[in-house]
């Protein structure tokens, strides 16, 4: 096993992402994921994974990279909470739809999980890809009470956090496994980020042509 920084071992986006982990330490996860609940196309499922790596290789340390990334997905939950409370839902879909890859009808989606499923949207929201991010706008817009809304965030988002952080750590016992196939683990994030885009701008071309053509 190389000596070296285990994340200098590591090649392409993967490598990119555990180098910039490593350099800024606990505290960059913790913008990374404050970063990535406000701008859901930044993936905590790659983030997370890889700090929990680095803390097996005592670059960093487990339990502050779990304070970190929760403060951090809390902070970013807060400021999408007081956005809806003070612009309201509509205007803050509208703001928040002109975001490059982010689409209006993911927010909908979104409120009709909180609409349907009330407080406990805002908990088990934080565990389903696509709605983690955004449940906090229909919970600010209807005003939902600051200390619940506090307390299932914080909570939801923990229990997220430690298993992505817990399955990097399980990795990182394995590192001979993890330096050997990181180049295909690239290919995935690459097919995955292609896929997503793809996915977007299609979606929104055929809107555009429904939109022209009503």
């Amino acid at each position: 096993m190389s000596t070296s920084n285990p994340a200098d071992d590591l090649t392409g986006i993967v490598g990119v992402a555990a180098r910039a982990i490593d350099s800024l330490g606990e505290v960059g996860v913790g913008l990374f994921t404050l970063l990535e609940t406000v701008f859901p196309p930044i993936p905590s499922e790659v983030i997370l994974p890889l700090a929990g790596f680095l803390t097996r290789q005592g670059s960093m340390n487990i339990v502050l990279v779990f304070i970190t990334s929760t403060i951090g997905a809390y902070l970013g939950a807060l400021f999408l909470y007081a956005l809806g409370a003070k612009l309201g839902l509509e205007r803050s879909i509208r703001w928040l739809s002109k975001l490059p890859l982010v689409d209006r009808e993911d927010f909908e989606k979104s409120a009709a999980w909180f609409e349907r499923h009330g407080r406990s949207a805002v908990f088990f929201g934080r565990l389903l890809p696509g709605v983690r991010s955004l449940i906090s706008l229909p919970a600010g817009a209807e005003r939902m009470s600051l200390a619940t809304f506090s307390i299932f965030t914080l909570a939801g988002s923990g229990l997220w956090n430690a298993l992505l952080i817990g399955l990097g750590a399980l990795l990182g016992e394995q590192y001979e496994v993890i330096d050997k196939y990181s180049r295909f683990l690239n290919y995935a994030v690459y097919a995955a980020l292609a896929g997503l885009l793809v996915w977007l701008i299609v979606r929104r071309l055929k809107k555009r042509r429904k939109a022209g053509t009503s």
